[in-house]
Order: C-alpha cells, then structure tokens, then sequence
C-alpha cells in the first residue's frame, strides 16, 4: 500500500501555505517593530533653540547703547538743554529750525533744496522754471512733521502719508504690514533710550520694507521725532544741522550710534548757537525799530525770526501789509545794518537778518 504524503511534505511544495496563518496574526506579536512616527514619545532631552533675528538686533542695540552710555548722556542732555530753550522761545523758532533741517536733510538725500527755494515754496507755494517740484514737496512735508503734529508711532501710515494702493498685487505686501512689523520692533525696544531707539529705527527702516524714492528723508524726519518724543519744547532732535555724517550707514550697531551720537551733538550744538545768535538779533532789532511807528515793522521784525530767508512777496503774504511799506521797511532795516540783501539783483531779492559776531 502507497503511504500518504505527510503534511510537512505538503507544505514544503506548496509555496503558498501558511500564507493564511501569517495574515491574520495579531498585530500585538510584533513587538519588536517600531510604531508610527507620530505616536514615538519624544523623550529627547531638549537643544540649543536658535535665537530668532529680532531678538538677535534688540540684542545688539542693547550692547551698543550699554557701551556708549556716557556719550549718550551728554548727547541727552545737549537736547534737553535745547528742549527748554524752545519751550521759553517764541513759536517762530521751532518753524526756523525745521526749515533749516529740511532743507539740510535735502540736500543729504540727493535733492539739494537750497534755504531760499524751500521758504518760497513752503510760503508761497512758488518754484522756479527747473525746480523739480517732487523734492520739493517731499522737503516740505518734512517741515511740516518737524514742526508740529502727531509722531510716527501714534500712526505711521498717517504720519508718512502713505497708504496702499488699490490695486495691490498679489505678490507685493501691504504697506500696512510692513509699517506694522517696524512699529512692532521699535515697540519691543521700549526700553532703549529714544535717541538709541530713533538710530535703531533708521537703520532698520530698508530693512523692514519701508524704503521708496525719498526713503532717507522719511526716516530721517522719523526718526527725529522719535529721538525728541519726550520732549515738551522741542519738535524734533536736530541730525542734519552742521553736517549729516551721523546719518552715515555702514559697520555693526555699535559704530553706528557712536556716529549718530556725535552728529546729534554737533546738530544740536549749531541749533543752540543759531538761536543765540537770533535771539541777539531780535533783541537789538526791537530797539533799533521802537521809533517806528505801524503794524508793519514789528510783524516784518517777527517774520525774519521765523524764516531764515523773506523776499519782499513773502513779507507781503506773511505780514498783510503792501509791498510797498514792505520794501520802504527793508531798505530801512538794510541801512541799519539788522538786514542784508543776499542776491545781490534788483529783482527777486532776499533778505536775511545780519548777526553779528
């Protein structure tokens, strides 16, 4: 009799045996697989985290202004000193020098705005054949944010007169955005002295996305509100007055506020001196002008003190009386010595005050 074939005999020919059995083995024997990825408890000691960049920059202003404290107290106090000098003043002289600033600041940024075009615009509204009327008014908008007005962290847009347009496109960021994550930073260095805080913002302005044709002038005149916004005389801390080195982009932070401490206190100190020397002059002129009699010396007198440079058009608009008590006035004013005729024409002519030293 033919023996049957063992079972082992049978699966051994059979490939497919036992493939049953395999399939419907219990997923809790394989204990020696690793599970899901997601359900591995992560039992790894925390790393070193990597420190986020606007961290990083708070970091290194803190350090620059650290290392330039004594200098930034000299400085702080030179604008305070300043500050209560505007406070005691006439009005007129906050007007005198955010002109003189606008129109240095002009000239830092390539527009090149001399004193005389920038008081008949910002007057009158009047330009000259090849002005160019663009730098013009960008000059005259900073005069008006240096004299007087909310500061730029209270609304930046407002304060910039900027807003986005409507037709947006699909790959550029609002303005609104970009405005926002600056002011977000400047508010992260709340602690920061105002002077360091007004350096930190300018350099950091291109940065965040805030730059356009006239860029330095927009965060130039941001920032020196923000280095005075503690101020009650002041309006603006002066930068440009005297040179504009402090303005001077280039190396870490710590050189950086070192040249934007040194020009604040050159600035400051010719805005000082400026107002010594105006102050002389308003002292002397109502002496010499009490014989007088009319409204039109005294408002020609606080006109001058005003405005660097008065052509007679200006006087004219500015003190409500006719040219020609304007210019009877003038001459007057010339023969004594208080003005002096800077053209040197017969036409167009401009008078400034004449100091003496």
């Amino acid at each position: 009799m033919r023996s049957q074939p063992s079972a082992e005999h049978d699966n051994f020919d059979d490939p497919l045996a036992g493939v049953e059995e395999v399939d419907e083995s219990s997923e809790d024997d394989l204990w020696f697989l690793s599970g899901p990825i997601q359900e591995n408890p992560d039992n790894l000691p925390p790393g070193p985290r990597g420190e986020s960049r606007e961290t990083a920059v708070l970091d290194d202003w803190r350090k620059a202004e650290a290392g330039h404290s004594a200098r930034l107290a000299r400085v702080a106090g030179r604008l305070g000193a300043l500050d209560d000098r505007l406070r005691r003043g006439p009005e007129g002289w906050r007007h005198r020098l955010a002109l003189i600033e606008a129109a240095d600041l002009s000239w830092f940024v390539g527009d090149r705005i001399g004193p005389d075009r920038l008081a008949l615009w910002h007057a009158l509204r009047l330009s000259g054949v090849h002005d160019d009327t663009g730098a013009l008014a960008r000059v005259g908008w900073a005069v008006r944010r240096l004299t007087a007005g909310p500061g730029p962290e209270a609304d930046l847009s407002a304060f910039l007169d900027r807003r986005d347009p409507g037709n947006l496109g699909n790959e550029a960021e609002p303005f609104a955005d970009r405005a926002g994550g600056w002011l977000d930073l400047m508010a992260q260095a709340a602690a920061l002295h105002p002077i360091t805080r007004a350096c930190m913002g300018f350099h950091l302005w291109s940065l965040a996305g805030l730059g356009r044709q006239g860029d330095h002038m927009e965060a130039a005149v941001t920032a020196a509100r923000i280095a005075a916004s503690e101020g009650k005389g002041v309006v603006f801390a002066p930068l440009s007055m005297g040179g504009a080195g402090g303005l001077r982009a280039g190396g870490p932070p710590t050189d950086r506020l070192a040249r934007w401490l040194e020009g604040m206190h050159t600035a400051s100190l010719t805005a000082m001196r400026h107002l010594d020397d105006i102050e002389g002059w308003s002292a002397r002129a109502e002496t010499e002008m009490s014989a007088l009699s009319g409204k039109t010396p005294r408002a020609l007198r606080a006109v001058l003190t005003e405005w660097p440079l008065v052509s007679a058009p200006m006087a004219e608009a500015l003190t409500g009386a006719s040219r020609a008590a304007v210019q009877r006035t003038f001459a007057w004013m010339e023969a004594k010595g208080l003005v002096r005729e800077i053209t040197g024409q017969g036409r167009y002519r401009i008078w400034r005050v004449s100091v003496r030293n």
